[in-house]
């Protein structure tokens, strides 16, 4: 049977971190997943100005040049949002430059994203561009573990009321 602790829903009982930060975060009900999306509730530099979306677009740049790119140049966005940053960056890049823009998201692809970007659950293979990682970085759930009294590590499970106990070595 399963309950829900402030709108997430936890199946019974306690369970590594990393299960229960993962559906916070992407399950029914979880942050990422609501209709507001994190824009919602904080500003991050993608929200708060185009600045930066265009500091990033130079850099895009740059790197093409460096990579001496005559086709295409691909940009990845890991944990992408709904797209945003890649919005801001394709709209501040010069006409000529062929990019393609790729979004890694676990979220569903946003209604109205520009069709140019490729929506994808994992990053593409085999490209040659820039990966970006702005927003993924302090997002990636995790196992906590813990030493005990006894010397042996143990991971650290969590009950759907926020309480810990140690779990298995």
């Amino acid at each position: 049977m399963s309950r829900e602790v402030r709108g997430i829903r936890y199946g019974p009982g306690p369970r590594r971190w990393r299960v229960a930060a993962e559906d916070a975060l992407y399950g029914p009900g979880g942050f990422y997943l609501r209709p507001e999306g994190p824009a919602g509730h904080f500003r991050t530099s993608v929200h708060a100005s185009p600045l930066f979306a265009a500091a990033v677009a130079r850099l895009l740049m740059a790197t093409a040049e460096r990579l001496g790119t005559a086709d295409e140049v691909a940009l990845v966005d890991i944990g992408a949002g709904r797209g945003e940053l890649l919005t801001g960056i394709l709209a501040a890049l010069p006409a000529g430059l062929a990019v393609r823009p790729y979004a890694v998201e676990r979220a569903p692809r946003p209604v109205g994203l520009d069709p140019r970007i490729e929506w994808c659950a994992e990053p593409p293979a085999g490209i040659s561009g820039l990966v970006f990682a702005n927003e993924w970085l302090d997002n990636v759930p995790v196992d906590i573990a813990k030493t005990g009294a006894d010397g042996t590590v143990r991971y650290v499970l969590v009950r759907p009321d926020g309480t810990e106990e140690p779990g298995e070595p």
